[in-house]
């Protein structure tokens, strides 16, 4: 018997521009999208691989809370990756603003961050094999 679950999640951030915004995604990170909603646009799906994240425009800005922007140490995503020197140096050479380089956690994760125009901090892990 197949139980009911959970097949897939997506980040909402909401953005000043969404057009601009998309566009960082698909060059900077190395994301997809084949359409904006709206006229003007005011909305976009980013995906790479089978991550989404949903980028909606607001008119006020004050509306924009990073919650990375509460404390240092926390991101407004988490990606899981297989090889986190490679995605960092596809990322790095297409422009993404870097927060961080890859770096070894104490909780077993190489991960490195990046940051989107609007203020939005993606972690990119990869599990360490146990030592």
């Amino acid at each position: 018997m197949v139980g009911k679950k959970v097949v897939s999640g997506a980040s909402v951030f909401v953005v000043r521009d969404v057009v601009r915004s998309a566009e960082y995604y698909r060059d900077a990170l190395g994301f997809r999208f084949s359409e904006f909603w709206g006229e003007p646009p005011v909305f976009c799906m980013v995906w790479r691989d089978e991550q989404c994240v949903m980028l909606s425009q607001v008119a006020d800005e004050t509306l924009i809370r990073p919650v990375s922007s509460v404390a240092e140490d926390l991101w407004d995503a988490y990606l899981w990756v297989n090889d986190a020197n490679a995605f960092f140096g596809e990322l790095r050479d297409a422009g993404a603003c870097v927060k961080y380089e890859p770096r070894e956690t104490y909780y077993g994760v190489r991960e490195f961050a990046v940051i989107d125009p609007d203020g939005y901090v993606i972690a990119f892990g990869e599990e360490l094999p146990d030592t």
